[in-house]
């Protein structure tokens, strides 16, 4: 550490999420982290590793700093990177064995809904669910019997219920249960669920983390070293569960930008919630940053600085007119995934099929960081048209 190091005042997480904390790459010194591809690493003639380094399986140069980043901005003890937001979940549901219960939200993210159910049954892990929102659902799905892991997803996709992190964490360790919060939506921008009594956070890092569309990657923090930890670094080396060296650059390149890009992503959100939900087309808007959202007070007291880019909406007409309203949009994208600069729709129930909990005339909308006015205007003219554009925008 150089002397510079040691003086340096405290920084705030703006600052280093935006210079990737401050590394600097010896020995040419470059402002942007290198590229490590190489798969293993020379020993010497007494066969030492002198570079520190076995095999990049789990050792690769490239996850260093975005895991140094991640676990300094969720104020966390170490990060791990993995291939995908599935892989990172998987990673943390692996330390269930049988007999063990599994307490999740009802609402929470689709295909993982649907792989916890088929995983628990198989194994003969007892499952058991809570409504997102309710404390009392959570207190009586707990039912005071000892559980392994609790699972928390604020704000849960699609309908973005927002969960008390810090009054459920209380409650599942009251049972003796790891409490795991799902904050892809949130983000270390807007909340810290380590800080509030979470003893994991997890994020699919292909959304905010990276946010721009081209990496598909997960990440897991723990609170602190323990057992359930040193299981889960084993399980990403053995197991395999990699990330690809360039995929970690991208993701350090995409994480310089977090902060910005979630701020206004979550203004620009506010004001189009705020405007949707005075539209007479609008049958409902669900976004915590509503004042009269159900979820609304939960959310101001543990997200800071905004209620993040996602909010969904249903409109008249039902199933056809949520297809009408989606074919009609010009500006946002209909395309699965979320998080991202560009502004995407989604007409969930049809893309989730069989056993979706989504009314058939539900769009989920991933606010990007365009122009507010102009994500506005697309709205607008999607509301009042009642035909299909062309299939290409035309930004003449």
């Amino acid at each position: 550490m150089t002397e510079k190091t040691r003086t340096q005042p405290t920084l705030r997480p703006e600052t280093l999420s935006a210079q990737g904390l401050g590394h600097i790459a010896e020995p040419y010194r470059d402002i942007v982290e290198p590229i490590h591809l190489a798969t293993t690493y020379v020993r010497d003639r007494n066969g030492e590793l002198v570079g520190g380094r076995l095999y990049a399986r789990d050792a690769n140069p490239a996850y260093d700093q975005p895991e140094a980043l991640l676990a300094r901005l969720e104020n966390g003890w170490e990060a791990l990177l993995l291939p995908s937001g599935m892989a990172a979940a998987q990673a943390l549901l692996q330390l269930l064995k049988p007999g063990e219960r599994l307490v999740v939200p009802r609402s929470m993210y689709w295909a993982l809904r649907s792989w916890v159910r088929h995983y628990t049954a198989h194994l003969g892990i007892t499952l058991v669910e809570y409504d997102n929102a309710s404390l009392d659902s959570l207190k009586a799905a707990l039912a005071g019997e000892t559980t392994r892991l609790l699972w928390i997803e604020t704000p849960a996709n699609p309908t973005w219920d927002v969960t008390d992190i810090a009054a459920a964490s209380a409650l599942g360790h009251s049972v003796g249960a790891r409490v795991v919060v799902d904050s892809t939506v949130a983000t270390p921008v807007l909340s810290r669920p380590l800080e509030l009594g979470a003893d994991f956070v997890m994020h699919s890092a292909t959304k905010y983390l990276n946010g721009h569309s081209d990496v598909i990657a997960g990440a897991v923090v723990a609170r602190e070293d323990s057992e359930d930890w040193q299981a889960i670094r084993r399980h990403r080396n053995q197991g395999g569960a990699i990330l690809g060296g360039f995929e970690a650059w991208l993701l350090l390149r995409g994480m310089r930008t977090l902060f910005p890009r979630v701020r206004t992503a979550s203004r620009s959100a506010q004001a189009i919630a705020e405007w949707l939900d005075a539209h007479p087309q609008v049958i409902e808007v669900r976004y915590p940053g509503l004042p009269g959202d159900p979820n609304h007070a939960v959310a101001a007291r543990q997200m800071e600085g905004g209620f993040g880019g996602m909010l969904s909406i249903r409109v008249q007409g039902g199933h056809a007119g949520a297809r009408r309203f989606a074919g009609a949009l010009q500006l946002f994208r209909e395309a699965t995934s979320l998080g991202s600069v560009e502004s995407l729709v989604e007409h969930r129930a049809p893309v989730e099929g069989p056993g979706t909990l989504c009314p058939d005339d539900l769009l989920r909308l991933s606010i990007g960081i365009e122009a507010v006015e102009d994500l506005i205007a697309d709205l607008a003219q999607a509301l009042d048209s009642p035909h299909h554009p062309p299939e290409e925008y035309d930004e003449s």
